[in-house]
């Protein structure tokens, strides 16, 4: 039997009813009493890193969850995290980055109702994460729930109540899973496929360009290709994984909208050494109010920014309204193409830590190539 570490950090969950709202109350070990079948499929043991409502769970939190699954990787054959629903999403996508190119899967999940309640699906959603865990053709960090399995940069939370609570925003269920194992999807397959590309295939999620934009390519722009963790498999390669121990948590998430001032963005300079910008549309930004401005003084003062869109599917290119075209081909702009939000936060806050000097200013040229990268 396979081996299998669950890493509990608490979430909807684990938690239990005190007469002040929903907390975090049952430990890893009691989550997993309550589901037998799991002793039938794996020889499992719990790690209890927190216990926290996924609310409160911050980049930090992620270190610690990709530290446990450094510290504890040769003794297990595969991972399972039991986490919060509200903010899953993030931390699959940060430990994508700092768990890279893992033949072994790292699975994480949740549930919408707490394991105690008569009507979780905590259970179920539990079981098929351990499927998952245990599965020869699972590697990468990847979410499992809703009968869903999901690569760990394209995971959403679309659904508060539903069950079905997560889609793959731009990228295909890698597969099913339940009563019957998994059931891989073609694609799944081909990129663990022998002879593909190790670390980033060559195909890729459309429109990415780290300098530029779709229609910049020919012009200098750079493609951004998908690799392992960005489709939450690892490529036939190296047997070892790659754990990075680094982050910088100065960035936020700026959605613009109508009306907004360039004085809210000139008042996060000193706070943030990045903006992923949630552009309208294709990537229009306002030019009323020094919003533009605003931001184009942000990248010439040599912070970061990363432009993306509020739209969920599809994608951003900046190059085809004259709203957009400014930050096309601009030092420290890079483009996120069709990368989710959470995504682009926990690859920038990767890259960053990555591309800082020993002064503490950014080398923007590594940062370009880390970007590009993975």
């Amino acid at each position: 039997m396979k081996r299998v570490l669950v890493i509990a950090t608490g979430g909807t969950i684990a938690s239990a009813e005190e007469g002040s709202g929903l907390a975090p109350a049952l430990t890893g070990e009691q989550l997993v009493a309550f589901v037998p079948e799991v002793a039938q499929m794996c020889h499992a043991e719990v790690s209890q890193v927190m216990n926290v409502d996924s609310t409160n769970m911050r980049p930090e939190g992620w270190l610690a969850i990709a530290d446990e699954v450094r510290r504890r990787y040769d003794d297990f054959d595969g991972f399972v995290v039991l986490h919060g629903t509200d903010t899953l999403a993030y931390t699959a996508a940060g430990l994508s980055y700092l768990v890279q190119r893992s033949p072994k899967p790292v699975v994480l999940t949740g549930s919408q109702l707490p394991m105690g309640d008569p009507g979780t699906d905590g259970k179920r959603n539990l079981l098929d994460a351990v499927r998952v865990a245990c599965d020869d053709a699972a590697a990468g960090v990847l979410v499992a729930f809703g009968g869903k399995v999901i690569a760990g940069t394209a995971a959403r939370k679309v659904r508060t109540r539903d069950f079905e609570a997560f889609d793959s925003l731009n990228v295909p269920d890698l597969g099913a899973v339940g009563e019957n194992g998994v059931q891989w999807a073609a694609a799944a397959r081909e990129l663990m496929a022998p002879g593909a590309a190790d670390g980033c295939a060559t195909a890729g999620r459309e429109g990415f360009s780290a300098d530029g934009c779709s229609a910049c390519e020919g012009r200098g722009g750079v493609s951004v290709p998908s690799g392992a963790a960005e489709r939450g498999f690892a490529a036939a390669g190296p047997s070892a994984p790659r754990f990075f121990d680094t982050l910088n948590p100065r960035v936020m998430a700026l959605k613009v909208t109508p009306g907004m001032d360039g004085c809210v963005i000139d008042a996060l300079r000193p706070l943030c050494d990045a903006l992923v910008v949630e552009a309208f549309g294709l990537g229009g930004i306002p030019e009323y109010a020094g919003v533009t401005d605003a931001l184009l003084n942000w990248a010439d003062a040599g912070k970061t920014l990363v432009m993306t869109t509020q739209c969920p599917f599809e994608g951003a290119d900046l190059s085809v309204y004259e709203v957009g075209r400014a930050f096309c081909n601009r030092p420290g702009v890079l483009m996120g193409g069709a990368a989710t939000t959470e995504a682009l936060l926990a690859k920038t806050m990767w890259a960053l830590a990555q591309a800082e000097r020993p002064d503490g200013t950014i080398d923007r040229e590594k940062l370009m190539a880390l970007f590009a990268s993975c």
